[in-house]
């Protein structure tokens, strides 16, 4: 559309005709430059808006195809890993299974090493003569036989390794191992002489004792004595009535005998409220019937301590209380009774064996074997 040049500045303007009616009763407008303005800068804002969503659409196009890119290769970095781990597991299994081998190897060669000098030592032991092997023989078993007594303390282990040791040299029958046969004989009489205590043997008898205490009678408790002198009676009351013949049965008879009974026992009764005993401490007949029990628990401990030093060779700790426990048995319990006298028995036994008495070595014996085994 042209627009129509502006009218002359010095010509009026004309008065503005009447807008043409139109159909519906109105005229339309006549555009003025600010609408055209107005047209063409909404014109450009819109170009400039398709432009912008252009661009728009065109980025948003370019971040999908990076993105797509990027979990492309998220997903190739992740595979990539698990097989890295997967790599890295059976390396270390690899590693596992050599190291296995590895120590089955060694663990084989050390084998082959221990059986290849046990096969030189055979070869060896093969290639010594028959005196060398017989003295070595006799040397291990008598220095096992000597420890075996400094352990438990009892000669019968050496003792035992001396004599066999004496019978295989005689069916050997050298006239150059004779000196050893007399070293060991001298070494037998030593030990035999030698006055060792059997441990095993005095124990047996202080457990026996232990077991006596809890039956000794005390000085303080006549139930005992009471108890056995009613048994005696009864028993010669019942020898006589089987010595005598047999009364004729009638009511005076029996009359007769229940009266006698009955004095009897009255007669006892009386009897047992006086009693004459001679006791050397008076303090043992007043100990009280609650005491009797620490007294005889005592006693067992004084016993138990004497055994466990037996046991570990403390014999002068052993005598001390074996000392102690016989002053009780002494002054608390009753001497009449057989079963304390045999309780002081065993335990007289005992004090009177555990004595202090070390077993010779075979120094003889060692010194022959030497001296022969030099001499070949």
């Amino acid at each position: 559309m042209t627009e129509a040049p502006p009218p002359p500045a010095d010509r009026p303007l004309p008065a503005a005709a009447p807008a043409p009616a139109t159909r519906g009763g109105s005229q339309p407008a006549r555009r003025t430059p600010t609408a055209r303005a107005a047209w063409l800068v909404a014109a450009i804002a819109l170009v400039l808006a398709v432009v912008a969503l252009g661009l728009a659409w065109k980025a948003d196009r370019r971040m999908s195809s990076v993105e797509q890119a990027l979990v492309l290769r998220q997903q190739e970095s992740a595979a990539l890993s698990s097989e890295a781990r997967l790599l890295a597991r059976q390396a270390q299994d690899s590693a596992r299974e050599a190291a296995a081998k590895a120590a089955l190897l060694e663990a084989r060669v050390a084998e082959s090493a221990l059986q290849r000098s046990q096969l030189e030592e055979l070869m060896q032991s093969l290639s010594r003569s028959r005196d060398e092997n017989l003295l070595g023989d006799v040397e291990a078993a008598v220095r096992v036989a000597s420890q075996q007594t400094a352990i438990t303390g009892s000669a019968e282990p050496l003792v035992a390794a001396l004599k066999q040791s004496e019978e295989r040299l005689a069916r050997y029958n050298q006239p150059r191992l004779e000196g050893v046969r007399r070293a060991i004989a001298r070494d037998l009489d030593r030990i035999r002489a030698a006055t060792v205590a059997d441990i095993s043997t005095l124990t047996i008898k202080l457990d026996e004792a232990i077991r006596m205490i809890d039956e000794l009678p005390l000085l303080s408790s006549a139930q005992a004595r009471g108890e056995s002198a009613h048994a005696g009676r009864a028993g010669a009351r019942a020898a006589s009535s089987a010595a005598q013949p047999e009364a004729p049965a009638g009511w005076a008879w029996n009359v007769n005998e229940a009266l006698s009974r009955w004095l009897e026992r009255v007669w006892q009764e009386v009897r047992a409220l006086v009693r004459v005993t001679r006791i050397d401490h008076p303090d043992a007949v007043l100990l009280a019937p609650e005491q009797a029990f620490f007294v005889r628990e005592n006693v067992k401990l004084r016993l138990l301590n004497a055994r466990l030093a037996l046991l570990s060779r403390q014999f002068e700790t052993a005598q001390s209380d074996l000392q102690v426990t016989q002053a009780a048995l002494d002054r608390y319990f009753d001497r009449s009774s057989r079963r304390t006298l045999l309780a002081a028995e065993l335990i007289r036994q005992v004090a009177a064996q555990a004595r202090h008495g070390g077993v010779p070595r075979p120094d003889d014996t060692f010194a022959a074997i030497g001296a022969a085994a030099a001499g070949r």
